[in-house]
């Protein structure tokens, strides 16, 4: 009898290890829509995951991903919402300068041209944003660049929408994250028994 308890123990331990390790190697669920690029965007861009920072510090839920249009004019989201209640710190995602901070159409919005990404180099775009810091200035990842407006949202509730685009063409911003921080998750405890 007691054999079979040691059995049965042991096989538990067995499958509750594999079933840990698949879950662990398994690839986490996607955060967005991927989409397609535009038929007439041209040959694709490649954005480098120089991110270290999300834009709110940590990592926010994402309300609605990024969709490409079809065409260059056409219906689409050209960044992503993330959840954010008003007066939420802003933060730089990766080193860059600022290059505007004002208002566009009664938004607070910021761009800022990331270092090092070629030419013309990748821009970072957060609204609605009131602004900590000025045209020119330079930042650091994870630097607090502003503050989620309370006004100016195009979201149900209150977020703030990040953008990235390289010239005039609009790219995915979670791209910009490397996946060891795209896919952070909680830290989970499994029971051994």
């Amino acid at each position: 009898m007691r054999a079979n308890r040691c059995v049965r123990v042991c096989a538990r331990l067995i499958l509750l290890v594999i079933v840990t390790a698949t879950a662990l190697l398994a690839p986490p669920p996607p955060l967005f829509a991927a989409g397609a690029p535009p038929a007439d965007a041209g040959p694709p861009v490649t954005v480098p995951a120089i991110g270290r920072a999300w834009p709110l510090g940590s990592r926010p839920r994402v309300l609605r991903g990024w969709e490409p249009p079809a065409t260059v004019y056409g219906p689409g989201h050209r960044g992503v919402d993330l959840e954010a209640p008003a007066g939420t710190p802003v933060r730089a995602v990766a080193r860059g300068r600022v290059v505007f901070a004002g208002l566009v159409a009664g938004r607070g919005v910021l761009s800022v041209d990331l270092t090092g990404t070629g030419d013309p180099p990748l821009r970072t775009t957060y609204e609605p944003v009131t602004a900590a810091v000025e045209k020119g200035a330079e930042v650091e990842p994870g630097e607090v660049i502003g503050t989620v407006d309370a006004s100016g949202s195009h979201c149900t509730a209150t977020c703030l929408h990040w953008g990235l685009r390289r010239g005039e063409g609009y790219l995915n911003p979670l791209s910009l994250l490397p996946p060891w921080l795209l896919h952070q998750g909680p830290s989970r405890l499994l029971p051994l028994a």
